[in-house]
């Protein structure tokens, strides 16, 4: 596999700035059209398995962070507070403490449960500058979060569904796991609550993997609950975490969350942590090393490329832009004025699909189609050539 570092610059993806910051890359237009199309992939497909989609601030107070544990657990990997007006605020390391918040708003009932709350927001990270790299490892990280409020006897349905959602995306993106890991605690100072709901929760995560390899990975829990991580190779072979399953049976505690049960009483809730593409960073330096730049048609950022041959030929190359732009497919014009008709398709050989316009084309209201693999098809009608590709490009997500 190509690293993505190279390859993603070469395709001008993303890049950085030492005025910004290392582990602070920002994303191009081509980068930043690929995570839109997963943003909206991802959303779609966890409204379809009943989650409700919130938003959150990206700062909290310190206290916030003190009574999740985060503070007292996490704190070197925090950023230094802020002092404002007479409180201290922190860029959040996490959102679980924030959708915690969101779920005690109000009473709720066992008739609610379980309540998926889903999140694609920020969360920041003091990484050591040694650490950092491309994607891979940055300090501003968008997350695909969600966190899975439910009874205790709908624990192991909720660790099996989102599993399965995890093993959905990675087919859908063409991704295949280097292993699966479970996650335990070694030392038991570093950890917060009980060990016998530590073991129970293990025990949920352990059957929730039957069938599938795994191996065990002792002090890689998170400091309130173990964990399912599923782990991805990078093109030197280093391995990252990029999607997780958790069982957290502390911060329900800390938070005082409650649901009224059948019997009119107050019970505690058991919050399961799920990440299906993690950090958009991160799954995206592995798509682009994956698919080596040239991304599958419903992800790619141009989906068809438009060639006038010449300069008569633009104005209705500009009309064909405009119509694949109505017909809703990611288009861009390459004029004659930026080099010959085979250096322009060289150049946009991770293109998908490349409209070719002639004289002929012109006159008739057609385009030549080519592939990004070389191969050619007959001049076809605009919206004909639109409606084939718009035909291969649905389905994710729906």
């Amino acid at each position: 596999m190509p690293d993505h570092r190279k390859l993603g610059r070469e395709r001008s993806l993303f890049g950085s700035d030492p005025l910004i910051g290392a582990g602070l890359p920002y994303l191009l237009p081509d980068g930043a059209a690929v995570r839109h199309v997963l943003e909206e992939y991802v959303r779609e497909i966890e409204r379809r398995a009943g989650y409700q989609h919130v938003c959150s601030p990206v700062l909290g107070k310190r206290e916030l962070y003190e009574l999740s544990g985060h503070w007292a657990h996490y704190r070197d990997d925090m950023f230094p507070p802020m002092d404002v007006g007479g409180e201290q605020l922190v860029l959040r390391p996490s959102l679980c403490p924030h959708h915690a918040l969101i779920y005690r708003s109000r009473a709720r009932s066992y008739r609610e449960l379980p309540l998926r709350l889903a999140e694609l927001g920020g969360m920041y990270r003091a990484e050591l500058s040694g650490v950092l790299g491309g994607l891979n490892r940055v300090r501003a990280i968008q997350l695909n979060d969600a966190h899975l409020f439910c009874r205790p006897d709908q624990v192991a349905a909720e660790v099996g569904g989102a599993l399965g959602l995890i093993r959905r995306v990675y087919a859908d993106l063409g991704l295949k796991p280097s292993r699966y890991r479970l996650s335990l605690p070694d030392q038991r100072g570093k950890y917060a609550g009980d060990a016998g709901q530590w073991d129970q929760a293990a025990k949920i995560l352990e059957s929730a993997l039957d069938g599938a390899d795994y191996e065990r990975g002792p002090g890689e829990a998170a400091f309130y609950g173990p964990k399912i991580d599923v782990q991805i190779a990078d093109s030197a072979g280093r391995e990252s975490t990029l999607s997780t399953v958790q069982i957290d049976l502390h911060q329900p505690e800390q938070f005082g969350l409650e649901y009224i049960g059948p019997d009119g009483r107050a019970h505690r809730p058991v919050l399961v942590h799920r990440a299906v593409l993690g950090s958009l960073e991160r799954v995206l330096a592995q798509l682009i090393e994956v698919h080596g730049g040239a991304f599958p048609l419903w992800l790619a950022p141009v989906q068809a490329a438009v060639l006038p041959v010449g300069d008569a030929e633009l104005p209705a190359a500009q009309a064909v832009l405009g119509q694949l732009m109505d017909a809703g497919l990611r288009a861009e014009l390459v004029p004659a004025d930026r080099g010959s008709l085979g250096a322009r398709i060289r150049d946009r050989r991770s293109v998908p699909y490349q409209a070719i316009v002639g004289p002929r084309e012109a006159a008739a209201g057609l385009v030549a189609p080519r592939l990004r693999d070389g191969g050619k098809l007959d001049p076809l009608p605009v919206p004909e050539f639109a409606a084939g590709i718009l035909a291969k490009s649905v389905g994710m997500g729906r």
